[in-house]
Order: structure tokens, then sequence, then C-alpha cells
């Protein structure tokens, strides 16, 4: 064999060893980048860890109990990322700004019992339906003895809402004529607005009313109005495969009765918020 031979045959032979070598070399990452157990593979906003905002607290949803954050939500929400191989990252932001910060990528989803809208569905995905939700009318029963329902409230009076829920929605379509909504950062501010006679009622989810009722003396839901609200979890809108993944885990954690044992663990909870008894129904919007 010629030198020039030799040549051209050993630089065929290190040819075909790296184009072995490659092939050998993605097959191994793609089974590295597969998780243990057979989780979706998905993209987040840090690596292995699902980031979840949320306002805390909101109890029965999202509250803290000998220093450890739990809640509907939350156990919820850690099941989920659970099964997508994820550990969860809570992080505690304003609601009137959850939605912005998580279009912006500051978080991978919501978990903060929040009602699926169509104004909300233009800025961020939603997973389906895991809550049927019903707004309170709590008042004081020693202020405001007399108010049964939004109706018996006189022109004048004052109603309180958290600033940016469907609630304080509801309230500003549906207020009689003359009754004032007054919106509040926090959900706990208007009950201590209601405690304190700065308010006459307050207008609230129905899970965190029984919860604030339960705590507070002297406060009383007089009327639970059917608004025909769903909960779903916010998701990142650029993120299509996490989307899809968290609907998966959703879906087997409803199916296989794992839901029902969360739900049963907070008995703030009414048996109407169950979607699995309550049924998916459609997302709707608070009228």
């Amino acid at each position: 064999m010629s030198r020039t031979a030799a040549l051209l045959t050993a630089l065929l032979t290190l040819g075909l060893s790296l184009l072995v070598a490659g092939c050998g070399g993605d097959d191994a990452a793609d089974d590295a980048a597969t998780p243990a157990g057979g989780e979706t593979e998905v993209t987040t906003v840090a690596p292995g860890r699902l980031t979840i905002g949320s306002d805390i607290p909101f109890p029965p949803f999202e509250f803290r109990e000998d220093g450890k954050l739990t809640g509907f939500d939350v156990r919820l929400a850690e099941e989920l990322a659970k099964r997508l191989g994820l550990e969860p990252r809570w992080v505690d932001t304003s609601f009137d700004t959850i939605f912005t910060s998580l279009a912006s990528g500051q978080f991978d989803m919501v978990a903060s019992a929040t009602t699926i809208t169509e104004e909300r569905k233009r800025q961020v995905s939603f997973t389906e339906p895991y809550y049927a939700a019903q707004q309170a009318l709590t008042i004081s029963t020693a202020e405001t003895p007399d108010v049964r329902t939004v109706e018996d409230l006189e022109p004048g009076s004052v109603v309180a809402v958290q600033r940016g829920t469907t609630g304080e929605t509801w309230a500003r379509e549906n207020l009689p004529e003359g009754v004032e909504a007054r919106s509040f950062a926090e959900g706990p501010d208007t009950y201590t607005a209601l405690e304190a006679g700065n308010v006459a009622a307050v207008l609230f989810d129905e899970p965190s009313a029984i919860t604030e009722v339960d705590q507070r003396q002297g406060l009383e839901i007089v009327q639970v109005i059917d608004t025909g609200e769903r909960y779903g979890f916010p998701v990142d809108p650029r993120n299509e495969e996490l989307l899809t993944a968290l609907n998966e885990a959703l879906a087997e954690v409803k199916d296989d009765g794992t839901y029902q044992r969360i739900y049963e663990e907070f008995e703030a909870l009414p048996d109407g918020g169950n979607i699995v008894e309550a049924g998916d129904g459609a997302s709707t919007e608070a009228p």
C-alpha cells in the first residue's frame, strides 16, 4: 500500500470512529434527559424545579401551619410536581401582579385560588378546572345583623373585596345601586375592616370566608352566591409542554382518588367545591 493510500485509509477509519462515537453520545444524552420513574420531561424556569407563584396567606388554599406551607392548592400543586419529577419552589407574591409576573417568566405556574376568566386567559394559560367556586357575603352580627343578602344593603353601604379578584368584579357589576365596593390589597384585611366597623360586609370566596369566620368573633356568612366560577392553575403561556403535562397529571390525580383524599384534609372546603363531584363544567367567568 502506498503512503498516500495508507493516509487515506487512516483518515477514513478515524472519520468512521468519530461518527459512531457521535451517534452513541446522542443516545446517552437522550437517556440521561429522561427523568427516572418515567416522569414527563418539561422545561422550567429552574431545571428540576417547578417554580410556583402564590399570594400567601389565603386559607384554606395556601397558608402556614406551624411554620410549614400547606393548604389545598399547596398539597395539590406539590402532588402534580411530584408526578412530573420536579421539586416545588414557592414564591410569595401579590395577587394584583401575579399574572404579569407569570407571563414575564418569573414562575412556571400559579397556585392561588384563581378563577378562570376570559380576560385572564388573554394573558396566561390555564389548566383544566380543579375547584368549583362560589362567593360568600359575610356581615358583622353586631353592626349589620339585619343584612341577609346583598339586596338588604342600604345606599351608602360599603362592601369590602380584594383587589384583582372575581369577587371584586362581581361586586362592581351586581351590588345594588348606591352600594360601594372598596378594594383591599390582601384578603384578611377585608375582614379586619369588617370587624372594625369600617365596612358593612365582605364579599369573598366561600372557603376563605368560612376560615375567617371560624377564626374571628362576631362574623357570620349570610349568603352564598353561585357565580359558576371554576379555579384552574395559571401556567406560563409560552410553555405548552408544561401545560399538557400538568393537565395529564391533574387528570390522574382526579381519577386515582388522590384529589378526593387531599380535598378531605381541609374541613373549610365546602362539599360543593369538589370538582370531581360538581363536574368540570364550563370554565366560566363570574357573571
